[in-house]
């Protein structure tokens, strides 16, 4: 299993506008994508594709969450859904 570290850069979090911008990205990969807080046990992770489970993980400006998947291009794809994390999507 792969897993990345990403911190949220958006001003308001992963929240709203954010959270689509990412559920969109993951539902578009062929793999199955869970998120998490960095603070939280593994086990809670949740779907990271689903914009209701993004909204109610509660992470904020700042807070940095884990991401796993697992699968052929699963390090590749977990690179480019940190960098939209790490991209303050409030701003563009």
């Amino acid at each position: 299993m792969s897993e990345r570290k990403a911190t949220i850069a958006s001003r308001v979090g992963l929240h709203a506008r954010p959270a689509s911008i990412f559920a969109a990205a993951v539902g578009e990969l062929p793999l199955e994508v869970t998120i998490s807080l960095e603070t939280d046990p593994a086990e809670d992770a949740m779907d990271a594709s689903s914009i209701l489970s993004l909204m109610s993980l509660g992470a904020a400006n700042g807070d940095v969450v884990v991401l796993r998947a697992e699968g052929d291009g699963a390090d590749a794809a977990l690179d480019s859904l940190v960098k939209i994390l790490e991209t303050d999507l409030d701003a563009e």
